[in-house]
């Protein structure tokens, strides 16, 4: 039973959360492509077969264009942003993909419902389903992307590689067939060479991706691989190719419409990837000279061409360091990344699909006109842990996105939640592509580092930390990339920032504002009339400042300073009211207790109701000057929580007799779960792989569980014997719940 609810005028807005209305403000503000370059008649409505940001930004073009939209959701989605910004909604079915969004039946119903005439897919889901676009066809509803005859040979892993060799497209090296079995896979492998790469016929995202290294390898990634292609496209062919070491995954963007008019776009650089998911993009690439563009571009028309491609779509090649290029897979669709081809070509792909899709021309036809104009970065910021790369779920308690930096626009932000909203464990644990664009690559990198340290998420897991540290990472800045590159310089995921030496007193520059802030908490000495005249109580007191951080290998240690802080004549007073900031002065601070004394001067400006705090720290002795940002997290009963370059930190201060007395102090007794296999993620059992009284060895598989559409191995913590299986195939289980037991060891 389909549920329509149509989103109008007055009737529902009381309804609806100031966070919406916030985000819907910035929606109708930014502007990223200036007014619709469509004058003549395209759709006077479309739906969306899709969900979250991507449906948001469907719905962003199409607005602008004067086409009325309609939403689709699933009983999950009924109150996410995307439901409330279309013209009219439709409930399609419960939670699970298949019973929704992946509906043929019940979307076509609504298409019917509500008098759509054409339907844009976003990406995923049934945006490279060839069946669906034929039954659109047949109903004469238009498809906003591709035909089905060319989404069909390029939506083919292996179909569309003997294509782009006879259209004169460098191929890589593999099997141009099905695979049959493991066996069949194995063979393959050793007769190309290792290492290999297994991946879905059908689909794309990294999905069904493994590579393998050697026939054990083969084994396991040929099940796994096979499972997540099921699960997620349904279909399970996988291909074998061979995988090329360190390679840089680049890819040309095109856009082609039905009156034979092709052009291509300047390249985007996805090497910065982990689970063979891309993480930071960025267009144009460090690596491609104007040569390379050319060749690359030319190669991904002919293609194009060879199978009567309309509509945008990408063709992803992988690039070796000699600017050698073979092609990877066409994805007949709409990027994930377009973005940052956006913001440096002035395109919005969106309009030219849609352009597209009604028999107009695109927008511009010259392949000559077609410039680079800057550079652009995009961070795709997932409700994850980045130590293990596992999906967090929950509710968003806090939710603020970053605003421009040095101009107007320097900072787009491409989402489909506000606060409130539910990361579900139905759904890809994306939370917004967070873009940002500058006329060199510095600067682009330099709104993102500012960009990450404003953006506020509380109440999931998320991979901020990490995408920080790359963005700052000295490789990534000399633009040394390839595919490997998270494996190489973060092999055991990440586990937070490590305070450095350059400069000299890092530590102490947060030690500085989480003692200030502290002191500024904990005043009791006001009263409602005098709340705005706060004084600092812990000034031109001698404070210990410890922080606690985590080694590489997990190790816990603290980095402690010796504070003091003396108020300036001129701010004996600290303004908390409306939108005031307080300005102190730290005039002596100890760095790590032992070492020579830094004088600085420090000005910390916060308003109490946002959480970013903004410090200038000026060390006296070099005159030195930092500007950085922190955010305020929470209060604690020793201090406070501040989040510093991604990665938030417990900052603790004690008196010198009270930093003297944590000798004393007895250490906490870790839970000992050495016996236990547990689920580190809510989601479903997909498989269990042993019995009790089993022997395993550590590291053994002993169960696979699927969260947010991906297969992820359990393994055995140690060697032992099986006692119990608390758990069966297709339960659905809970973050940290046990799912086996083994003997205890004597």
């Amino acid at each position: 039973m389909l549920k329509l609810y149509l989103f109008s005028t007055k009737k529902n807005i009381a309804a609806l959360k100031p966070a919406f209305f916030s985000n819907c403000r910035a929606l109708q503000k930014r502007s990223y492509f200036g007014p619709s370059k469509t004058t003549e008649k395209t759709f006077d409505k479309i739906l969306i077969a899709n969900r979250g940001e991507i449906a948001c930004r469907i719905i962003r073009t199409a607005k602008k264009m004067g086409i009325k939209t309609v939403a689709i959701y699933s009983d999950a989605d009924a109150s996410s942003l995307h439901v409330r910004l279309a013209d009219e909604a439709v409930c399609v079915g419960p939670a699970p993909t298949a019973q929704s969004y992946l509906n043929i039946p019940n979307i076509l119903n609504a298409i019917k419902e509500t008098a759509a005439q054409a339907v844009h897919p976003g990406y995923g889901f049934l945006s490279e389903n060839s069946e669906f676009v034929k039954q659109l066809e047949q109903n004469n509803i238009a498809f906003i992307g591709p035909g089905e005859y060319a989404m069909k040979a390029m939506g083919d892993k292996i179909q569309s590689k003997i294509i782009a060799k006879d259209a004169g497209v460098n191929v890589i090296p593999g099997f141009n067939g099905v695979v049959e079995n493991v066996e069949h896979a194995k063979a393959i492998a050793n007769e190309i060479g290792y290492p290999i790469m297994l991946k879905a016929s059908a689909g794309g995202g990294g999905k069904g991706m493994r590579i393998a290294r050697n026939e054990s390898q083969v084994a396991e990634g040929f099940r796994l691989s096979t499972e997540e292609a099921k699960s997620s496209f349904g279909d399970s062919r996988l291909l074998v190719e061979r995988y090329i070491d360190t390679p840089r995954h680049i890819e040309i963007q095109l856009i082609a419409d039905k009156n034979g008019n092709y052009i291509y776009l300047p390249e985007r650089e996805c090497s910065i990837q982990r689970r063979n998911q891309k993480v930071i993009e960025e267009a144009p690439s460090p690596h491609i000279d104007e040569s390379t563009r050319k060749a690359m571009g030319e190669q991904a028309v002919s293609l194009a061409k060879s199978v009567g491609y309309t509509s945008a779509g990408t063709v992803e090649f992988l690039v070796d360091k000699n600017r050698h290029f073979y092609f990877l897979e066409m994805n007949t669709r709409l990027q994930v990344e377009h973005p940052i081809t956006e913001y440096i070509t002035g395109f919005d792909l969106v309009e030219e699909m849609i352009r597209s899709a009604a028999g107009l021309n695109l927008s511009t036809t010259d392949q000559k006109s077609v410039k680079v104009n800057g550079w652009a970065i995009e961070s795709r910021v997932y409700a994850e842990d980045s130590e293990n790369f596992l999906p967090s779920i929950g509710t968003l308690s806090k939710y603020i996105e970053p605003t421009d930096f040095k101009t107007k626009n320097d900072v787009r932000c491409d989402s489909g939640i506000t606060e409130g909203s539910e990361i579900s464990m139905y759904y890809d644990p994306m939370i917004c592509k967070l873009s940002t664009f500058g006329q060199t690559r510095e600067d682009a990198a330099l709104a993102m580092e500012h960009s990450l340290d404003t953006y506020m998420i509380n109440g999931v897991n998320h991979n901020i930390p990490l995408l920080r540290s790359v963005i700052s990472h000295p490789e990534f800045r000399a633009g040394n990339l390839f595919t490997g590159f998270l494996g190489k310089y973060y092999p055991n995921g990440f586990r937070g920032y490590k305070f450095t030496q350059t400069p000299r007193d890092e530590s102490a520059q947060l030690a500085v504002v989480g003692a200030a802030i502290t002191g500024i908490l904990s005043s009791r000495n006001y009263s409602k009339t005098n709340a705005d005249q706060v004084p600092h109580n812990l000034a031109n007191q001698e404070l210990i400042v410890s922080i606690p951080q985590t080694s590489d290998n997990g190790q816990t240690f603290k980095i402690d300073s010796r504070v003091l802080i003396q108020i300036n004549n001129s701010s004996k007073n600290v303004n908390l009211s409306g939108d005031n900031y307080f300005s102190c002065n730290v005039i002596t601070i100890n760095d790590n207790l032992n070492k020579e004394p830094i004088a600085a001067d420090v000005k910390i400006s916060w308003n109490l109701g946002s959480p970013f705090i903004f410090v200038s720290y000026t060390n006296k002795s070099t005159s030195q000057k930092i500007d950085f940002v922190t955010q305020y997290i929470d209060q604690t009963t020793l201090g406070v929580i501040l989040q510093y370059k991604g990665t938030k930190f417990d900052i603790n201060v004690f008196s010198p007799k009270e930093y003297d007395l944590l000798k004393f102090m007895k250490e906490k007794v870790k839970l000992d779960t050495s016996n236990f296999v547990l689920a580190p993620m809510p989601g479903t059992i997909a498989s269990v792989n042993v019995k009790p009284g089993d022997q395993v060895t550590e590291g053994m598989e002993v169960a696979v569980i699927e969260a947010m559409k991906m297969q992820n191995v359990l393994r055995s913590p140690r060697a032992g014997i099986i006692k119990s299986i608390l758990v069966k195939v297709g339960d659905a289980v809970s973050g940290e719940d046990i799912l086996v037991e083994l003997e205890k060891t004597d």
